[in-house]
């Protein structure tokens, strides 16, 4: 589709195919072309044709699997570049991740001094951050990492959470499956979430509650997923979970989560991954409660979840609440509303929209 030329012409860049459907990177990129149709954007795309109603156009990006890794980098660094002549906006969507720092000396230059605007999902170790360079005015998803990207010499860090369209996640009711089904999601990385799960639901078990476990692990590309999920579930045996059940990639999670009653999300390190999880706000808005651990990212949905350490108080969480259908009622309503008034599209466009027309006047 050609751009309009009436129209301002916003390059979305992100560190993978932003049609791949497998990263949160591509599904806050999406929530921009999706939120600011008066704005025409171009895109990295790894086969499919972009869904009509987006303005503007995707390009076909090199990737033998969609995995950001050094020769998609590049191949993102040099064709973004060539495009970013042509866009009166450059909008970057990139974790502060541990090439980050080279990519942010090295691709500035190359620009002919477009604006740049940089939202930052997350940050893969503080450390990095003195190494970096702000591509221009920055974007976080909570105030923990906004105030660490400002101490950086980033500046003024302004919060935007990611947007989540209820109309598309609907409320359900409780489920009335028997034993209910506690759903935990995390990733295979050291301190990921899911072993801390399993530890978590044990210690729930173990004081006398009755539920089925189910595990939604993703993994990263080069990991061994088949052998990962094997050692997942041996764990969970070993402490008495025995009805566990580990999934790989979900192709299904509205069906997931409306059979679910609720969420385990208790990772202890992000690894870059977003401060406010998308999962996570798709099952607040389906009103599933959420049992987080405490990191201090996760202070950006307040009392919308439960925060705990693990396993042991995480574990007496899942226990009450699993024991109290009023408790539960009552986070349920909680969540959904939290997803309504801060993370719902009209906020979202809202302070994106704001920034747009600073950088594009």
């Amino acid at each position: 589709m050609a751009a309009d030329p009436r129209r301002p012409r916003v390059l979305l860049l992100t560190s993978g195919p932003l049609d791949a459907g497998d990263g949160e990177e591509a599904e806050l990129a999406l929530s921009l072309a999706q939120a600011m149709p008066e704005v025409d954007h171009f895109w990295f795309r790894r086969g499919r044709e972009p869904a009509a109603a987006w303005r503007g156009r995707s390009v076909p990006k090199v990737s033998r699997n969609g995995a950001p890794g050094l020769p998609e980098r590049l191949q993102v660094a040099a064709v973004g570049a060539r495009l970013a002549r042509r866009a009166d906006l450059v909008h970057a969507v990139l974790s502060i991740s541990p090439g980050f720092p080279a990519f942010s000396r090295l691709w500035l230059p190359l620009l002919h001094g477009r604006p740049v605007l940089h939202t930052v999902p997350g940050v893969w170790d503080p450390g990095l951050l003195a190494r970096s360079r702000p591509l221009g005015p920055t974007v976080a998803l909570s105030e923990v990492t906004a105030r660490a990207l400002g101490a950086a010499g980033f500046g003024k860090v302004p919060v935007i959470g990611p947007m989540i369209e209820p109309a598309e996640w609907q409320l359900r009711p409780r489920s009335v499956r028997d034993p209910p089904i506690v759903l935990a999601t995390g990733h295979h990385d050291p301190g990921g979430g899911a072993y801390e799960a399993i530890g978590a639901a044990a210690v729930a078990a173990r004081a006398g509650a009755r539920f089925q476990l189910i595990l939604a692990v993703q993994g990263r590309p080069g990991q061994h997923v088949g052998r990962l999920e094997q050692a997942l579930r041996s764990r969970a045996a070993q402490e008495g979970l025995h009805a566990s059940e580990v999934l790989g990639s979900v192709e299904d999670l509205p069906r997931l989560l409306a059979v679910s009653d609720i969420v385990l999300h208790l990772p202890q390190a992000l690894g870059g991954r977003p401060d406010v999880p998308f999962t996570v706000l798709k099952a607040l808005a389906t009103g599933r409660p959420v049992i987080m651990s405490d990191l201090p990212q996760f202070s950006a949905l307040k009392d919308a979840v439960l925060r705990a350490p693990v396993p042991h108080r995480a574990g007496h969480l899942l226990l009450q609440l699993l024991d109290r259908p009023w408790w539960w009622e009552k986070l349920a309503e909680r969540g959904r509303a939290t997803v309504e008034e801060r993370f719902g599209p009209a906020r979202f466009r809202s302070g994106y929209a704001a920034l747009y027309r600073n950088l594009l006047a």
